[in-house]
């Protein structure tokens, strides 16, 4: 798969240095970290801890953090910990489980064994929190956030009621 650059030099730059302090706060660098030009190599990390940047802050690059976690109550405490909450995704073969661990996660978009894969302009979408920008982005639906709806009946003259 083709891996298209970075949007400008001060991605970059916010990407590797998310990247670079998570690394010295303790995490693991599974593959990349590195980059050239805007090209910025697709990073795992793991061992990522809340507290460490790559696990507070929204990247917007080709980085995947790893965070253990113990039980699905641990795992939706750690999700919904961050500020932000534009998109979850919850990989599992047991789709039941996904989707009740799915419905406990803050996010707007909610992918079950599926990835934010730019799809979404047909439907609304956005954030949570401190992400994106509610669900007022990606579709005619959307005009009913700008709207405050109103029925209206309107005749020539009144009618006669019978009382």
């Amino acid at each position: 798969a083709a891996l298209g650059p970075l949007i400008n030099q001060r991605q970059l730059q916010h990407v590797h240095q998310v990247v670079s302090d998570s690394l010295q706060a303790g995490a693991q660098l599974e593959t990349g970290g590195e980059y050239e030009g805007l090209f910025y190599r697709p990073t795992v990390l793991s061992g990522v801890k809340p507290g460490m940047r790559a696990f507070e802050e929204e990247i917007f690059g080709p980085v995947a953090v790893v965070v253990s976690f113990s039980s699905d109550e641990q795992a939706v405490e750690l999700a919904n910990r961050s500020e932000y909450g534009l998109a979850a995704a919850v990989i599992s073969p047991d789709v039941g489980r996904a989707t009740a661990l799915g419905d406990r996660l803050r996010c707007g978009m909610l992918h079950i064994n599926d990835q934010t894969v730019a799809d979404e302009c047909i439907n609304s979408f956005g954030g949570r929190g401190a992400s994106g920008n509610g669900s007022s982005a990606g579709s005619p639906s959307d005009w009913d956030e700008y709207s405050q709806w109103q029925w209206v009946t309107v005749k020539n003259q009144a009618p006669v009621y019978p009382f």
